[in-house]
């Protein structure tokens, strides 16, 4: 099933999906994504499946603002600083699990989470009303689907496609290691690390 994004049910369509297990993929401010259900667990491994994806490699956890993000991760001054600068955008944090965060990493002491800029995922999440893990739609180390037309070979795999035109920046995340100072640059993306060096600084 493909839906555009400007549907008037496409918001309770694909939360309803979501939130019985299935698969969606959607857009976001920088490439489409795969995005389920954070606490199923059977949906989760299914994406890893689809992407040929090592399960080491942990998926994103996305919130609908930063007071539900505490409640699975702790954010510290520094990191809180950077989250009120950059969510909702295109900076991916990883930070120290809580023991409700450690439920969803399924032990991991640490999350990646991001707060995307982009109006139909934060409609989506306050809808479905439980975080989303999400990553990119494509097989592993290949190239990030930025476009619908990109997606298409994937529509087998999933419940629903959600379509959004090009993603606004057509770049992947900037992703920060924030468990501990000095933070660690894990990708540079598409938000420029010296604004966020000038974050901190």
């Amino acid at each position: 099933m493909i839906i555009s994004s400007k549907n008037i049910f496409v918001y309770k369509t694909t939360a309803n999906i979501i939130l019985n297990g299935g698969i969606a993929i959607i857009p976001t401010d920088t490439v489409y994504g795969f995005a389920v259900n954070a606490f199923n667990l059977k949906s989760q491994k299914q994406v890893y499946i689809i992407k040929k994806r090592h399960y080491g490699k942990p998926l994103i956890l996305m919130t609908y603002n930063i007071r539900m993000a505490e409640i699975f991760v702790n954010i510290s001054a520094t990191a809180l600083k950077l989250a009120t600068k950059f969510w909702p955008g295109q900076l991916t944090l990883i930070l120290p699990t809580t023991k409700l965060g450690k439920i969803l990493s399924g032990g991991r002491d640490n999350l990646g989470l991001r707060i995307p800029n982009n109006s139909f995922i934060l409609t989506l999440l306050k809808e479905i009303k439980v975080p989303i893990f999400t990553t990119s739609v494509n097989i592993s180390n290949e190239q990030s689907a930025k476009c619908i037309s990109e997606v298409l070979k994937f529509r087998k795999y999933v419940d629903v496609i959600i379509d959004g035109g090009k993603c606004k920046f057509s770049n992947e995340s900037t992703i920060i290691d924030a468990v501990h100072f000095p933070y660690i640059i894990v990708r540079k993306g598409c938000l420029p690390v010296t604004n966020i060096l000038n974050c901190i600084s």
